[in-house]
């Protein structure tokens, strides 16, 4: 046991080096498996390909930002005595390793499609186990880099700044290494925003321009060869819901551990871990997280093609969070103290215990209710369903009337989660349980890339002229991969708006203010600006895929008109064509929307100060987390009611099936539903988290001060005045004898 607590911040990444060593395991056992006839591979090749032409795109002008961030920090952090130029160094690492967890899980993803299709020749159980392994790779890296990644920089930073000077574990040396620390964070951040919007954009044209040519205008079905589009489609899947969900997910993991270390520093601690025992502890059960998620993998398998797959996958997740709660007991009872403090409020290491179990019961809740709005078969889904049945516009006003709807349930729960958690444990405590929802990332990511894998081996099943039986199976794995894609995108902004509030709190401590006051006019115009920005990004994004998609439907229809055969299956369409188009436009179009997030909270920042700022991050956050339920739920409930088409719906006591009117609206719904819940919805999570990073990186250069004015009136004998600044440091000891006025 004491040689756990000696060495304990070593284990930390040591687990993250285990996370990444059965990820290359998983890895090697996806890539031997059989990829299928050598037109199957083919086609994957096509995929394959189109997908790294966009990865080296995106990554050759992401390379010129972040050279560009990393000059402007390194300068920026030798201005203020708790940052360093080093944030420039962490900044850098923070990008490559975002950037690298998206590659790892779109390298899996093209390879593991293939196998995918292949195996569900044989049967489901087959089928789940190649897609749902890949997928795992995937969850595995992504967390086993972030827990590497941020636990191995803190050792460095808290070597050099706080061990190697005898500094405080509470004092500025401590808020240094952490603010040095954050740059990693903000690389993560920045190249996720890039990744999602990027790759939004392009999967989302693809698609549109694919149905709307392929299967309206032509008739033919969706991820038909003779579809110039389907590649770039399949392609699409890939870059967006794999590369850009990875990234993403990497920089809520990062971003949630940093808040909870940040306002653990201020917490003072006597344990046996030198006073760090608040700080370290996001990290351990992050750590822990990840290898009870390995663990829970197990527990994804069927045995016969009548068994669930979604309840499979259920099985996995909610093994992974019993497990986590479990641990997590004895890890904050073996680490904390018994009473600790945090800006005047008291809790004990149980309430840290209670709010941790809050934010895994939020996070639960969350999948469950967007589950619900988004599963075939459910209320919401079927209430689209039957308004299909007369026309395109009321197919429209469902889909929106539930995407409105599902808001109401989430927002109760994340208000209950976040009133739950600081009752017990104040800002530490809302911090600590979004750490809590975080820690099954592995498991939650996992399961998410498994549905554009099974998205993809579909669409292999349909371009290769595979039996009927193939395309069943993969379709059964696609539907329920549409709706984890949806319970995944719900678990992300949830976490993103707990996240950002722990950033919020460590922002208004580093920034030296008490309070904000939105009495003032300055501070509520602040409020209403940073309400708009949501709406404002998700314009640009939504409106980007519509004229990237105008361009894909033009280039489709003139393959269509000006290359004879195509519909004979004599001629081959020009797939580099769609795929160029979607990866120009998504490049093109990715930067606005990601310099708003950027560049917005400096101006206010700069121009109004800290108060207005912080007024600002409020009305994004609340704005956001809005705009982000609403878009991928709308989406993802339109997305599955087209394809309950497919099996047939009743309607009225007739049945419908696909090519009939009721399914034409379907996918117009659909179509209007995928920019929402592709491009614009999952964006918003990373919106408010960046833009709460960039505040609190700037935080020490617009800071407020610490000043305070005491006032003490001392009526006995001599006492002696503590006077404590904003992040509990001791500012002096002041001896008085009467009526006195204190001003620091």
């Amino acid at each position: 046991m004491e040689f756990l607590q000696n060495n304990l911040i070593y284990l930390i990444p040591a687990m993250g080096v285990f996370g990444i060593i059965v990820m290359a395991i998983k890895s090697a056992w996806v890539t031997k498996q059989d990829a299928g006839d050598e037109n199957m591979q083919r086609l994957s090749g096509y995929i394959a390909d189109g997908a790294m032409a966009f990865l080296k795109a995106e990554w050759k002008v992401l390379g010129y930002f972040s050279a560009i961030a990393a000059i402007l920090l390194a300068y920026s952090g030798t201005l203020v005595e708790t940052s360093s130029w080093v944030i420039s160094i962490s900044f850098i690492i923070g990008a490559f390793t975002s950037a690298l967890a998206g590659y790892i899980g779109m390298n899996i993803a093209t390879k593991a499609n293939v196998r995918t299709t292949q195996a569900a020749r044989t049967s489901l159980a087959s089928a789940l186990k190649v897609s749902f392994t890949g997928g795992s790779v995937m969850g595995i890296g992504v967390a086993g880099l972030a827990v590497l990644g941020l636990g191995s920089l803190f050792i460095v930073f808290y070597q050099i700044y706080v061990i190697n000077t005898g500094a405080s574990v509470n004092g500025k040396e401590m808020e240094k290494a952490l603010e040095v620390l954050a740059g990693f964070s903000l690389g993560a951040e920045s190249i996720a925003l890039f990744a999602r919007v990027g790759g939004g954009i392009y999967t989302k044209a693809a698609d549109v321009g694919a149905d709307l040519v392929g299967k309206v205008e032509a008739g033919i079905p969706e991820d038909d060869v003779r579809n110039p589009a389907t590649i770039a489609d399949n392609v699409g899947d890939n870059v967006g819901d794999v590369a850009g969900m990875g990234a993403d997910l990497f920089g809520s993991y990062v971003a949630t551990i940093l808040a909870t270390m940040i306002l653990g520093r201020e917490i003072t601690s006597v344990d046996n871990f030198g006073g760090i025992a608040p700080i370290l502890l996001p990290m351990l059960i992050a750590g822990l997280g990840l290898i009870l998620s390995i663990v829970a993998t197990a527990f994804v398998k069927i045995s016969k093609e009548t068994d669930s797959v979604q309840n499979a996958l259920n099985m996995g997740n909610w093994s992974s969070i019993v497990l986590t709660a479990i641990v997590s007991f004895f890890a904050v009872n073996w680490m904390l103290p018994e009473n600790m403090i945090i800006r005047g409020f008291e809790f004990s290491k149980m309430d840290v215990f209670y709010a941790i179990i809050v934010g895994l019961v939020v996070g639960t809740l969350m999948s469950l209710i967007t589950e619900y709005y988004t599963a075939m078969g459910k209320r919401p889904v079927l209430s689209i369903i039957r308004q299909s049945s007369t026309g395109h516009a009321t197919n429209i006003i469902a889909g929106l009337s539930v995407g409105m709807e599902s808001t109401v349930l989430p927002i109760l729960v994340l208000a209950g989660g976040i009133y739950g958690s600081f009752y017990f444990a104040g800002f530490y405590g809302v911090a600590i349980a979004a750490a809590g929802m975080m820690a099954t990332t592995a498991m939650q990511l996992s399961i998410d890339a498994f549905g554009p894998i099974a998205d993809n081996a579909g669409g292999i099943a349909e371009m290769s002229g595979l039996p009927p039986e193939v395309r069943e199976r993969t379709d059964n794995l696609d539907a329920v991969g549409n709706t984890t894609a949806a319970t995944g995108k719900g678990f992300a902004i949830a976490s993103a708006a707990l996240t950002s509030l722990a950033l919020f709190a460590a922002f208004v401590g580093v920034a030296g203010i008490d309070h904000i006051d939105i009495y003032k006019a300055d501070v509520l115009a602040g409020l209403f600006v940073g309400g708009m920005i949501p709406f404002i990004f998700s314009a640009l994004c939504i409106s980007a895929v519509g004229r990237a998609a105008m361009d894909m439907v033009n280039e489709v229809r003139r393959q269509f008109r000006e290359i004879p055969g195509i519909m004979e299956y004599k001629a081959k369409p020009e797939y580099e064509k769609c795929v160029a188009i979607s990866t120009k436009a998504s490049i093109r179009e990715m930067m606005l929307p990601g310099a708003i997030a950027l560049i917005v909270p400096i101006i206010i920042g700069f121009t109004f100060g800290p108060e207005v700022l912080g007024g600002l991050l409020a009305g994004v956050t609340v704005s956001g987390v809005l705009m982000g339920m609403f878009q991928s739920n709308a989406g993802g409930a339109w997305d599955n009611a087209k394809k309950s088409f497919e099996a047939g719906v009743e309607i009225n006591g007739e049945m419908y099936y696909k090519k009939s009117e009721p399914h034409k609206a379907s996918v117009t719904g659909d179509t209007v539903g995928d920019p929402f819940k592709d491009t614009s919805g999952p964006s918003m999570n990373i919106l408010i988290k960046l833009m709460s990073i960039v505040s609190l990186i700037i935080a020490p250069h617009i800071s407020a001060g610490t000043s305070h004015q005491v006032k003490v009136e001392v009526r006995k004998e001599m006492k002696i005045i503590n006077i404590v600044d904003q992040s509990g440091n001791t500012v002096t000891d002041t001896l008085i004898n009467k009526t006195d006025t204190i001003s620091r």
